[in-house]
């Protein structure tokens, strides 16, 4: 039984270290887009989003749509769009 506490204690802590790392990787990149530091922000967003993170694949959504960084590609956007739309992101 007390291996069994240990294991699911385990599993907790890293959980919850792994969402602040995940919240804390968007918030960067949300700085660096708000500075106009787009490649940054892509660079903190990209993995994120290809986690399936609707936060991010939105901001990759609007990288892409206004070409910020990057060359502008309205398909690329809309499919970052249409991901996170699909979890039910309300602004995609």
């Amino acid at each position: 039984m007390s291996r069994i506490f240990h294991v699911i204690a385990l599993t907790t802590v890293l959980a919850v270290g792994a969402q602040a790392i995940w919240a804390q990787n968007l918030d960067k990149g949300g700085a660096a887009y708000s500075a106009g530091d787009y490649e940054t922000a892509l660079r903190e967003w990209r993995p994120l989003a290809d986690q399936g993170d609707a936060d991010a694949q939105y901001w990759l959504g609007t990288i892409f749509n206004f070409g910020q960084g990057v060359l502008q590609n309205y398909a690329e956007a809309a499919e970052w769009y249409r991901l996170a739309a699909a979890q039910g992101h309300a602004p995609a």
